[in-house]
């Protein structure tokens, strides 16, 4: 009886996992980023549409050079002392931004319909 309940809670959790996955997997991806410079936001991009370009963002004597090709975006070069967003690639995911902190820079994914998100209500 109580290796039943044992099976039945370790299946119920794998079963759990497996919907998680699917619904993770099949979820489309966001293509609208945004560059904000000191909270305020420079541009509002839709990778699916943006032609390849490079855009520099000044802030306070300081620059970052900022890359969008193939629908893909980064921070291709700048002038701050340890180029971590340099360093960070291309974005992938919108749990991991691009930032930069010296320049107070940030290049994030955004919700495209504009509404409150799930985490935030």
């Amino acid at each position: 009886m109580k290796y039943k309940i044992i099976g039945g809670i370790i299946a119920a959790v794998f079963l759990l996992g497996v919907i998680g996955s699917v619904v993770v997997m099949t979820a489309q991806p966001k293509n609208t980023v945004q560059i904000l410079s000191d909270g305020e936001v420079l541009y509002t991009i839709d990778l699916g549409t943006a032609e390849d370009t490079t855009l520099t963002v000044e802030s306070g004597g300081h620059y970052n050079i900022v890359e969008i090709k193939d629908r893909q975006i980064r921070v291709k070069d700048a002038d701050c002392p340890d180029k971590t967003c340099v360093g960070m690639g291309w974005l992938s995911s919108s749990s991991m931004p691009i930032v930069c902190l010296p320049h107070k820079l940030v290049i994030q994914f955004t919700d495209d319909t504009g509404d409150v998100d799930a985490l935030t209500r």
